[in-house]
């Protein structure tokens, strides 16, 4: 189930014992953030009596982690499973943005739309990415797999598959290693 592996990843990256990686679960931002998403997904497919019941609900939850946590992430945006949310604060994801499996995002990162006419759009983004701290990534461009994205990188070009990209004073990429 995502829903499942998006809380597991969390899990796995709390140090400690089963008990302290339970509470840091159950405390988490990000691990309520994600869990409003998927809810907001799920209902997205129910009949419409079922969404008619249930949707105040997912919009008290949107309306709580936008508000209290400054995570907005809309139910329409694609992220594959094993979402994790390391920090809260200040993200921001297109309803339209793409995003693969095994995705990391830290705090004040913004995934957009930009441009116009047949460059309008918002970015797609393969598996296994890593987004720092500050990062701004816009446009219709791809994101390759195995991605780093540093700490405030702009990134408004596609990017290809096994890289890091850094800030320099706009961007750089360097092969990854393994």
């Amino acid at each position: 189930m995502i829903l499942i592996d998006d809380i597991r990843r969390t899990y796995d990256f709390t140090p400690g014992s089963t008990l302290k990686k339970v509470v840091t679960c159950w405390r988490s931002p990000g691990v309520h953030a994600v869990i409003v998403l998927r809810f907001g997904q799920w209902l997205k497919r129910q009949n419409v009596l079922i969404q008619a019941v249930l949707s105040l609900f997912y919009l008290a939850g949107f309306h709580r982690m936008r508000s209290k946590w400054g995570i907005e992430i809309p139910r329409e945006t694609e992220i594959g499973s094993g979402f994790y949310i390391g920090h809260f604060g200040s993200i921001i994801i297109s309803p339209e943005t793409r995003i693969g499996k095994n995705f990391s995002i830290s705090q004040n990162v913004t995934i957009g739309i930009s441009g116009q006419g047949e460059k309008r759009g918002c970015p797609t983004i393969g598996s296994d990415v890593y987004v720092a701290p500050g990062a701004k990534i816009f446009g219709k461009i791809t994101i390759g797999n195995h991605v780093k994205i540093g700490a405030n990188a702009v990134v408004y070009k596609d990017i290809p598959d096994d890289v890091i990209v850094v800030l320099d004073p706009g961007f750089k990429l360097k092969p990854l290693e393994r």
